[in-house]
C-alpha cells in the first residue's frame, strides 16, 4: 500500500508495479516469467561458453556475437531480481539510489547493445564489399578498439544522465509504472525542474540511437547495392543469408525500444497493462530470440551446440 510518507522525505523511496489488475496471479504470472528467463541465460550463456572454448570460432563475427549474448546477460540480470521478487513477494520499495544502480546497468546494457548491433552491421559489410580485406581491416585490435569505444560511450553519456537525476526532488506519490526503474519513468515523478535531465537526455539519445540506427540503415544499403552490382541470383540468396541473423537481432531489438518510447510519450491513455507487457517485451524478447535466431542461422554453432548437450547429457 502507498502512503505518503516519503511526500517530503530527503531520502524517497519508489514503488515498483507488477501486472496491474492481476495483483493476485502474481504467483502463476511469475512461471512464464521464470521459463523466458531460464531461456534466456541459459541461451546466452551456451552462446558464449561454444564460442570461448572454439577455437575455429575466434574470429570477429563470432566476437562480436559473444559480446552480444554478454550484453543480453547483463540486460536481463539487471532486472530480473526486483522482476521476481515483486512477483513472488510482492516487495515494491526500492530507494532512489537503488534505482539509480538499477538503471545504471539498465540502460548501460542498452546502449551498449546498440553499438554492438553497428559493430556487426560493420562487420557484415566489409564481409560482403570488401571479403579480401576482411582480415586486415577487423584485426583484433581493431574490435578491442571498438570495445572501449562502445564502453567509454556508454559511461560518458549515462553518468552525467544519473548524477542529474540525483539533484531533482521528488514530492509525489512516487509510483513507477513498471517493475523496474526506467529513467523516463522516474523522471516523470519529479517535482523540481527536470529541463536540464530532459536536455542531457535527448542529448544522449541522438548520440546512441540517432547515430547507431543511420549507421546500421547505411551498412545495409551498401550492402544491398554491393551484392545486386556483382553476385547472380543464386549468390544473392547465399550473400543475403549471411545477414539474416543480424538483421532479426535488430529487428527484436529495435521494434521493442521504440513502442515502449512511444508508450511512454504518447500513449497515457493506453491500459496500464499494455505499458507493463510493452515493457517486459522490451527487457525479454531480445535475450530470449536472439541465442535462437543465431543457432538456427549459424550451422558452426548449432552443430556445436549440440555436441555440447551431448556431452553435458
Amino acid at each position: 500500500m502507498v502512503t505518503l510518507s516519503n511526500l517530503t522525505s530527503p531520502f524517497p523511496t519508489f514503488h515498483l508495479t507488477g501486472i496491474p489488475g492481476l495483483e493476485a496471479a502474481h504467483v502463476w504470472i511469475s512461471i512464464p516469467f521464470c521459463c523466458l528467463y531460464a531461456i534466456a541465460l541459459s541461451g546466452n550463456s551456451m552462446i558464449l561458453f561454444v564460442i570461448i572454448t572454439e577455437q575455429s570460432l575466434h574470429e570477429p563475427m563470432y566476437y562480436f556475437l559473444s559480446m552480444l549474448s554478454a550484453t543480453d546477460l547483463g540486460l536481463i540480470v539487471s532486472t530480473m531480481s526486483t522482476t521476481l521478487v515483486v512477483l513472488w513477494f510482492d516487495l515494491r520499495e526500492i530507494s532512489l539510489d537503488g534505482c539509480i544502480v538499477q538503471m545504471f546497468f539498465l540502460h548501460g546494457f542498452t546502449g551498449i547493445e546498440t553499438g554492438v548491433l553497428v559493430a556487426m552491421a560493420f562487420d557484415r559489410f566489409v564481409a560482403i564489399c570488401d571479403p579480401l580485406r576482411y582480415s586486415t581491416i577487423l584485426t583484433n585490435a581493431r574490435i578491442l578498439q571498438i570495445v572501449l569505444v562502445i564502453l567509454i560511450r556508454m559511461i560518458v553519456l549515462l553518468v552525467p544522465t544519473l548524477l542529474l537525476l540525483k539533484r531533482l526532488s521528488f514530492c509525489k506519490m512516487n509510483v513507477l509504472s513498471h517493475s523496474y526503474c526506467y529513467h523516463p519513468d522516474v523522471l516523470k515523478l519529479a517535482c523540481s525542474d527536470t529541463k536540464p535531465n530532459s536536455f542531457w537526455g535527448l542529448t544522449s539519445l541522438i548520440l546512441t540511437s540517432g547515430i547507431d540506427t543511420p549507421c546500421i540503415i547505411i551498412s545495409y544499403v551498401m550492402i544491398i547495392r554491393s551484392v545486386l552490382s556483382i553476385a547472380s541470383p543464386t549468390e544473392h540468396q547465399k550473400t543475403f543469408s549471411t545477414c539474416v541473423s543480424h538483421i532479426g537481432a535488430v529487428a527484436v531489438f529495435y521494434i521493442p525500444l521504440i513502442s515502449l518510447s512511444l508508450v511512454h510519450r504518447f500513449g497515457q491513455s493506453a491500459p496500464k497493462i499494455v505499458q507493463t507487457m510493452m515493457a517486459n517485451t522490451y527487457l525479454i524478447l531480445p535475450p530470449v530470440l536472439n541465442p535462437v535466431i543465431y543457432s538456427l542461422k549459424t550451422t558452426q554453432l548449432r552443430e556445436l551446440g549440440g555436441a555440447v548437450d551431448r556431452v553435458l547429457a
